[in-house]
């Protein structure tokens, strides 16, 4: 049985996350017993996928630390407020759901990239073969489909029409429209919605059917890049230092690993975690797996958080300049080599950043 949690609004979050942490206030300071620190961690995982945390306990890289699955996320944003009301004890989400969160007052921070596009694996915006739309300003009064709203697929599209020229006024006439992305071909095929959004097999699947057509992608429009970050509750973090540098450094020895191994040799350890958790999944889409699209070991940039500034401002999230040390910390990435001194008090290393 798989337990779906509740999805929260972010003010609710927000509401319950102050609760946890002592009304936001800062827990007390000090070194953590490391005897005293937690060494089962709660999350939400993916149906037929593997995460990369659960990648990374499978090959050993948590040490001591065991997950605890307590069932299958509805999207990114329900995934980090999850994380940030206790209800799980990390969550992931496009980096600007963890911006909104955490600028409505939610006491979390990222410490690693968990996804993100390259040449081999990336988001496409597809219509029919046959339609009028070639460019950006074909899309005003057309319905274009998301997975869901406010997150990358939004962003994304935003940031295409802004580059491209349009005005506000002219963007907000692109309607877009919240679909699974299990129905996003077949409502493209049918003209419910001009222009869909698709990724990983879905999208493989399509375009070997035939019959439609790029408009365009998102390594298209940015090259390689980090999409989304896994957060911890800085409480959390402040009570279990070892832990969550245990944690973040197998993640992404993880994502590394997934990088440099042969393509086959990583399908094939997905399907033995996949088939060895007995959650009564598939490992038929496995085939389709072509990298892990996350650069850099998962370390984080504040180009990861800018990216989306004009998006950001635009959709009233975050007013004025952007501040990426508020919402990341390298400190707990072995890979990033930086150490855990400054992550408690929130500053963000960021030193070792490379363009994402």
């Amino acid at each position: 049985m798989k337990l779906q949690l509740p999805l929260l609004s972010v003010a609710a979050a927000v509401v319950l996350a102050l609760t946890v942490s002592g009304c936001g206030g800062s827990a007390e300071a000090g070194p953590a017993d490391p005897s005293a620190q937690v060494k089962e961690l709660r999350y939400q995982g993916s149906a037929n996928n593997v995460t990369f945390p659960e990648l990374a306990a499978d090959l050993g890289y948590l040490g001591d630390i065991k997950l605890n699955w307590v069932g299958n996320t509805t999207s990114g944003p329900q995934d980090i407020q999850s994380a940030a009301t206790n209800q799980t004890d990390f969550g992931g989400a496009f980096s600007g759901a963890v911006v909104k969160l955490i600028e409505a007052g939610s006491p979390v921070k990222a410490v690693t990239n968990y996804y993100g596009s390259d040449q081999k694996t990336f988001s496409g915006y597809y219509v029919k073969a046959d339609s009028d739309i070639k460019g950006p300003k074909d899309l005003i009064g057309k319905k274009v489909a998301v997975n869901t709203l406010g997150a990358h697929h939004e962003a994304v599209i935003n940031t295409w029409l802004t580059k491209n020229g349009l005005s506000q006024d002219e963007i907000k006439q692109v309607q877009l429209v919240p679909l699974a992305p299990n129905d996003t071909e077949e409502a493209i095929r049918r003209g419910q919605v001009d222009v869909g959004t698709l990724g990983g097999v879905l999208q493989d699947r399509a375009v070997e059917a035939g019959g439609l057509r790029s408009l365009f992608s998102d390594v298209e429009l940015f090259g390689t890049f980090a999409g989304g970050q896994i957060v911890f509750r800085t409480d959390f973090i402040q009570k279990n230092p070892d832990t969550t540098r245990t944690f973040t450094t197998g993640v992404a020895k993880a994502i590394k690993w997934a990088a440099e191994t042969p393509r086959e040799e990583v399908i094939a350890r997905f399907a033995k975690i996949i088939e060895g958790r007995g959650r009564n999944e598939s490992t038929a889409n496995l085939k389709f797996w072509k990298s892990p699209g996350v650069p850099d070991a998962g370390v984080i940039t504040d180009s990861d958080f800018t990216r989306w500034e004009a998006w950001l401002n635009s959709s009233g999230i975050v007013k004025g300049d952007l501040t990426p040390s508020k919402y990341y910390t390298n400190d707990y990435n072995g890979l990033a080599g930086g150490s855990a001194d400054t992550a408690t008090t929130g500053t963000s290393n960021s030193s070792p950043a490379k363009k994402g």
